[in-house]
């Protein structure tokens, strides 16, 4: 597998960047290739100072980088050469087979849906989020910003999508899904979560348990859960202040250390056609290096392919 990696993403680009795909090679990389992208100079530099074996990478120049603060679709236009327009045109002609970047996240979404595009029968792509639990497993929050209005049939793909998601590469065997309301009840909720239940109810590919609260949200009670991205981002920034707080605080806490996304990587645009993957801008080694993992996973597990048989009419 050739998994695309954009070097010149992220506030501490390229050098993290090139310390995580360090500290992946090192690790048993039997089959995964490297494809490494942005300034050569720059990346060569940093690759002295912590080396890689030369057989597991290739370097594509690029003479552009989209700034965080550009506008995504014009950013994407006008610098043709810059690493996240080249990575998405080496995904989208089959030369490789993810891509991964810590930069501009509105460029990252604008090239998921206009040059890989949704899957077939997939209304709207969904970000997900991990959820650390008090029990040390994690739960996948979809939609987690990428749809901040929703329809009760996005709603019900995303939980097909975060499902297939959270059984391959989080590994449940039958992942259990919850609608995120403020009630337990059938019936409770504003008007999307009142007509989104039903669908969620009858949906075969699913193990829906019903709606579950925000208290409910940390605790071993749903393996997925869904709502839309205006609700869903609340709760990812919530829960990324924990982290911040216990930092400040100085405490030291197994659960609350979980808290650090670094752990975790990036999260995955889940309903387009080829593995993308998005990193937080302020991604250090340990993030980049558990983004490729990522990557490697779903091609392993051909969880696109499982994807697509699920929205086969």
């Amino acid at each position: 597998m050739n998994i695309a990696l954009d070097m010149m993403g992220g506030d501490f680009a390229p050098l993290e960047a090139v310390k995580g795909v360090a500290e992946f090679l090192a690790a048993d990389t039997v089959g995964v290739q490297l494809t490494l992208i942005g300034d050569e100079a720059q990346i060569k530099t940093h690759i002295t100072a912590h080396p890689i074996a030369a057989d597991k990478y290739t370097i594509v120049h690029t003479s552009q980088v989209i700034e965080m603060n550009e506008h995504p679709t014009k950013a994407l236009k006008e610098k043709k050469d810059s690493s996240i327009a080249v990575g998405f045109q080496l995904l989208a002609t089959g030369k490789t087979d993810a891509f991964i970047s810590a930069g501009n996240t509105g460029a990252m979404m604008v090239g998921s849906l206009f040059s890989i595009k949704a899957i077939e029968g997939v209304l709207r792509p969904t970000i997900g989020a991990y959820i650390p639990r008090e029990d040390g497993s994690l739960g996948l929050l979809v939609d987690v910003g990428l749809n901040a209005d929703c329809k009760p049939e996005n709603l019900n793909q995303f939980a097909v999508l975060g499902s297939l998601f959270a059984q391959h590469i989080l590994n449940f065997s039958n992942p259990k899904v919850g609608l995120i309301n403020l009630g337990e009840e059938e019936g409770k909720g504003n008007l999307l979560a009142q007509a989104t239940y039903p669908l969620l109810k009858e949906n075969k590919q699913l193990n829906f348990i019903g709606n579950i609260e925000g208290r409910d949200i940390l605790l071993n009670k749903a393996d997925v859960l869904v709502c839309e991205g205006f609700t869903g981002n609340v709760v990812l920034k919530l829960a990324e202040s924990i982290y911040d707080i216990v930092q400040r605080r100085n405490i030291h806490d197994e659960h609350f250390d979980r808290f650090n996304f670094e752990q975790y990587g990036g999260v995955p645009v889940l309903g387009v056609a080829k593995p993308v993957i998005i990193g937080h801008g302020i991604s250090h080694a340990t993030a980049f290096k558990n983004m490729i993992r990522i990557a490697q996973r779903m091609i392993e597990t051909d969880l696109l392919a499982k994807m697509k048989d699920s929205f086969i009419a």
